[in-house]
């Protein structure tokens, strides 16, 4: 006579693995959701300040002072270069710099560049030994205007990695150009 096989235990483990498996997803796709949510809030949080900015200098104190607490990130640093000229401003305040570094590492970006870095880009002067994660954000104007990077960085390394990120500082960043460029029109 045959044997009988029983697949109820099995079945019933296989689904209890499925099950534990779409509660883990579900986890996930809420924490993500609720940082995206974060996210988008804060970037406009940002644009609205720099939106408000009355004049350039008031933007530039804005970007460095105010973005990294309203971005969640440890330091903010802007570069531009126009002309034979180029300057940082961050947190400690603003100095010259060769055109060449901040046109060339503007040119090696298209759009936003994140990564996790041991040491972070040069544009952020003494902060750089400490940034573990840094965004590197384009900043694009049509001559006379000025043209250059936001660089956002982050003390610890898991930070900036996805698509809707990209897309977030991208804005981000067309808006600050934008708004620079509103200072600096005639």
């Amino acid at each position: 006579m045959g044997q009988v096989i029983d697949f109820e235990n099995g079945a019933v483990a296989q689904l209890k693995r499925r099950v534990a498996q779409a509660e883990e997803d579900n986890q996930d796709l809420l924490a993500f959701a609720r940082g995206h949510s974060g996210a988008v809030s804060s970037i406009h949080a940002a644009v609205l300040a720099a939106i408000e900015a009355e004049g350039l200098d008031h933007l530039i104190h804005i970007v460095t002072q105010q973005w990294p607490d309203m971005l969640g990130v440890d330091a903010v640093s802007l570069a531009l270069y126009v002309e034979d000229t180029a300057f940082r401003a961050d947190l400690a305040g603003m100095q010259f710099v060769e055109r060449r570094l901040v046109e060339r590492s503007a040119g090696q970006i298209r759009g936003v560049l994140l990564r996790k870095v041991g040491r972070g880009h040069p544009l952020f002067g003494p902060a750089s030994a400490l940034i573990r994660a840094e965004a590197l954000v384009r900043l694009e104007n049509d001559p006379p205007l000025p043209s250059g990077l936001l660089a956002l960085g982050q003390r610890e390394s898991p930070g900036f990695e996805t698509r809707h990120g990209s897309e977030l500082l991208m804005f981000l960043g067309a808006t600050l150009s934008r708004t620079i460029g509103r200072w600096l029109l005639p």
